[in-house]
């Protein structure tokens, strides 16, 4: 990625944007996508941290209050993404699936949004933000022939050639990475002190917790300013008042309630666009789920969207706003799992089919992070409220309804309420009429051959005997009918 040599908070808000952003014959489409990151931005009313890039993007164009992915877990979210098709819809729910011997093709007739940038006339790119990351990330759940993107950065196009570019920023991996924590904060000049530090009453105030939920937001202010960095390159470069940039993450922070599951803190991102086309100063409550975006960026570029993509486009004249927001969770990795959820404004649905196994699974990814090492740690001490031993319990309930106006935290399952049957039903229904209308490939279990065809490619990488031992368990659970 060809970056700007010294770091750069933002050039004054007058220069990058003068009043509504004008239209342009084929706009130059930008994804920025942060890795791990919740709404912990001062625009989506964080008050700890200071976030003036992101902020900036939003005042002067457009900001989604209620934005939800479909897949809390990296590689189903982006296949979704790039399709601008529901992970279930297209075999693509079980992450880092196809990695094997078995393969796994999209369905006939599912297109790949830069292939419709490119047969448009369009540079194709997917770089990586980090100088040792040029190629971005793609992590896709099936097949890819022949490569999907022209190169890493818009700087290879032809003169006048408009763009379709993403840059992958680490975004909240940051936190996980010592030395790339460290070279952060020397940029930012401090650390969030965790004095006062506001938590979700599911985690504990121990000080493991609040120094790991300080780096988290550290992680954010440092996306925040390499936002900042990439505005000026534009502006730099003359494209600015060309480009329309999409600013999201892949999924929620990476936490024991985060990332994996289909709680708000695992699927609601932040969701900003501005430029030519965006109305400014836009603050949208219609419910919207991730791969929107496909759609809002073919109709930008005037491409016509595939009849079969279910992504809708928020900016049409005609758009259909979500009464709903619907969610998938399987296979993480060696760990087996499978939850959907179903999101109105007020309430959350969401369905164990394998109630019988513990919230939190072995994973050998995320039993490593420091987040969960610090709270199997709190438990072991004894320092768990009621709240937050339900992530340690042995079972899960089928069924879990959440109020979220009056219980934006889920952590009152309603399911059980006499009060709450019909919204139960409802909802319930309506989860039952989402999987059958979009052909949720994860109402029939993942083959077992597939299973072991992606663990021995996994295996073979990177030979783990903590993932060969959960491998053993997840097939002892599954015998036992667990």
């Amino acid at each position: 990625m060809k970056l700007l040599t010294v770091l750069l908070l933002v050039a004054p808000a007058a220069a990058l944007f003068a009043g509504e952003a004008k239209r342009v014959g084929k706009p130059n489409i930008l994804w920025l996508i942060a890795e791990d990151m919740s709404p912990h931005f001062g625009c989506y009313g964080d008050q700890v941290i200071q976030t003036p890039n992101v902020d900036r993007l939003a005042s002067n164009g457009m900001l989604f209050e209620r934005a939800f992915v479909t897949g809390s877990i990296c590689s189903p979210s982006r296949s979704a993404l790039i399709t601008g098709m529901y992970q279930t819809s297209i075999g693509a729910q079980n992450h880092r699936s196809g990695v094997g011997q078995e393969k796994i093709h999209l369905p006939s007739g599912v297109e790949l949004v830069p292939r419709l940038f490119q047969h448009a006339g369009y540079y194709t790119c997917n770089g990586g933000y980090h100088p040792a990351q040029r190629k971005g990330k793609t992590d896709y759940n099936f097949e890819l022939n022949p490569p999907l993107y022209d190169g890493t950065d818009w700087s290879g196009r032809k003169p006048g050639q408009p763009f379709f570019a993403q840059i992958q920023l680490l975004g909240g991996k940051t936190r996980d990475l010592p030395a790339e924590l460290a070279t952060a904060r020397a940029h930012l000049g401090n650390a969030t002190p965790t004095d006062y530090l506001p938590l979700p009453p599911y985690y504990p105030r121990t000080p493991a917790i609040l120094a790991d939920w300080a780096a988290t937001l550290d992680a954010v202010r440092i996306t925040d300013r390499q936002v900042g960095e990439i505005v000026a390159r534009l502006e730099k470069e003359g494209l600015l008042d060309q480009t329309v940039i999409f600013f999201i993450s892949d999924h929620g922070v990476s936490h024991a309630r985060g990332k994996q599951f289909l709680y708000d803190e695992g699927t609601h991102i932040p969701f900003v666009a501005c430029g030519p086309g965006i109305p400014p100063g836009q603050r949208r409550k219609d419910l919207i789920v991730h791969i929107d975006m496909a759609a809002m960026s073919l109709a930008l570029a005037g491409i016509s969207m595939p009849a079969q993509m279910q992504a809708r486009n928020s900016l049409a004249s005609d758009y259909r706003p979500r009464d709903a927001a619907f969610s998938a969770r399987d296979r993480a990795d060696e760990t087996v799992d499978h939850i959907r959820s179903v999101r109105t404004e007020r309430f959350k649905y969401i369905r164990n089919f394998l109630p019988l196994r513990p919230h939190l699974q072995p994973n050998a990814y995320k039993d490593h992070k420091p987040c969960v090492i610090a709270l199997r740690a709190a438990e072991a001490a004894g320092q768990l409220d009621d709240v937050q031993r339900l992530l340690f319990a042995p079972t899960r309930a089928p069924e879990e309804l959440y109020d979220l106006a009056v219980d934006p935290w889920e952590i009152r399952n309603l399911a059980a309420d006499p009060a709450q049957a019909a919204t139960l039903r409802q909802l319930r229904s309506r989860l039952d009429l989402w999987m059958e209308q979009t052909n949720d490939h994860g109402r029939t279990p993942e083959p077992e051959s597939r299973y072991d065809s992606d663990m021995a490619a996994n295996l073979l990488r990177k030979p783990n005997p903590e993932i060969q031992k959960n491998i053993v368990l997840m097939k002892q659970w599954a015998r036992e009918g667990k």
